[in-house]
């Protein structure tokens, strides 16, 4: 299924001259198991997860967080980045207005100006990145190099291996 989000973020990739390929596989959003359909390597993988940032009782910031898919979302590593009081996964209602897409199949990249684009330099150990294209259904295979040019998040080690 095409998605708006999978169209914009194919115009973006195409405005800024990537490197990348788009394949489609059966939907799956976990990315342990769409690892093995897609025959890449778990740490090729980008993981992205939208988190609430409480900076304090009054102000909260959204954030999507980036990891490569064989570590977890490090909270402390957020928190201490945002200089935040508190860090938690956000609401699955909210992540999905946030980014326009349903939860597995988020892209690496934002679409909103409310949502923070944050990535864990341990992305960076691979050539070629992959992740969901904005659908359960289709991926995209591209240079790490683009993705970060292009994506232009944040670095901050917010990922923890093992």
């Amino acid at each position: 299924m095409t998605t708006p989000i999978h169209e914009r973020l194919k115009t973006l990739l195409d405005a800024n001259h990537a490197a990348y390929r788009v394949i489609d596989h059966e939907a799956e959003g976990r990315t342990e198991f769409i690892t093995k359909i897609r025959g890449n390597r778990l740490e090729q993988a980008i993981k992205s997860m939208v988190v609430q940032v409480r900076m304090n009782r009054k102000e909260n910031l959204y954030a999507l967080a980036n990891v490569p898919g064989d570590c977890r979302v490090d909270f402390n590593g957020i928190k201490a980045h945002f200089n935040a009081d508190s860090v938690a996964m956000a609401a699955r209602e909210k992540a999905e207005a946030l980014t326009g897409c349903q939860i597995g199949s988020i892209p690496p990249f934002s679409f909103n100006e409310a949502l923070i684009l944050i990535a864990d330099p341990l992305i960076k150990e691979n050539d070629e990145v992959v992740f969901n294209a904005g659908s359960l259904e289709r991926s995209i295979f591209m240079n790490m190099e683009d993705y970060f040019r292009i994506a232009n998040p944040q670095v901050a080690r917010i990922a923890l291996r093992g």
